[in-house]
């Protein structure tokens, strides 16, 4: 059964669009908290994708340094992704996600607590 991943509002409609036409199980943010989740804390958002089995993804990193936007993955000894550039355009985005797919399965499987940087061609855990 394919993982199915919670993406961050601040990845965009379009990147779930374009992941989803790629095979991936994508559920947005906006999909699931009303005014596109505008009112919606990162640890609230991390912890109902957790809650549903969905792993998160952002482009923010900074999440992994913030006690309280972490301690969801922590307590349910998950992973959570995020790009690790910020400044990229959406098919750019999706491109690294999809090529990382295979790595990003496995480290799903592998289980955590951990937060992976998805790269060009690979991801690094980089917490804890």
């Amino acid at each position: 059964m394919p993982h199915e991943f919670f993406l961050d509002r601040n990845l965009g409609r379009r990147v779930a669009e374009e992941l989803r036409a790629l095979g991936w199980k994508i559920h947005r943010i906006g999909d699931v908290f009303p005014a596109d989740a505008q009112d919606i804390s990162d640890p609230d958002w991390i912890t109902h994708g957790l809650d549903q089995g969905w792993v998160p993804l952002s482009k923010d990193g900074r999440i992994k340094t913030r006690d309280q936007e972490i301690r969801p993955v922590l307590d349910r000894a998950a992973v959570l992704f995020y790009l690790d550039n910020q400044q990229l355009r959406t098919m750019e985005m999706v491109e690294r996600l999809h090529v990382c797919r295979s790595a990003i399965n496995q480290a799903v499987t592998k289980g955590g607590p951990a937060a992976y940087a998805v790269r060009a061609d690979r991801i690094d855990q980089t917490w804890p």
